[in-house]
């Protein structure tokens, strides 16, 4: 796809974490449910294959107890720097590109969404900048648990 076909959607912040531990925030799958998504959501991970080809399937639930089945396939795999997963249900198809690099005394999350351009993705860019930004403060919350 062209840029002009592509609407991408980057949010990026920095932890005061490790990039192993910000990592494996991410890479286990019980601390991943802790945080993945918007505020107001719960998770049930019932698949994550975290290698290339690799499937995650998750239910992700809204407050007003909507379920919405997420599937994804991991397409790299680079522990400790960098993950690549194509979204392919319920609402929209995407490709996220997560990386982790070590910084001053914490680490760096930055994700980069690409999307294809068309009415729905133009009207839920926006939502989906917050909604990002909320997957990270509901990360840093998790991160200062332990």
């Amino acid at each position: 796809m062209s840029d002009q076909e592509t609407v991408e959607i980057s949010n990026s912040r920095l932890f005061e974490a490790t990039v192993e531990t910000l990592y494996d925030a991410f890479a286990d799958p019980g601390k991943l449910a802790l945080w993945w998504g918007p505020h107001g959501f719960t998770n049930t991970i019932h698949a994550f294959d975290l290698q290339p080809g690799g499937t995650w399937l998750i239910t992700m639930q809204a407050s007003d107890g909507t379920d919405f089945l997420n599937r994804s396939t991991f397409q790299t795999v680079e522990p400790l720097r960098r993950i690549v997963f194509r979204h392919h249900e319920p609402l929209h198809v995407y490709t996220l590109e997560m990386t982790f690099s070590a910084e001053g005394s914490g680490s760096r999350l930055d994700w980069c969404m690409r999307m294809e351009r068309n009415d729905e993705t133009l009207f839920l860019e926006k939502f989906i900048a917050a909604a990002n930004e909320q997957n990270f403060e509901r990360l840093e919350t998790v991160l200062r648990q332990g």
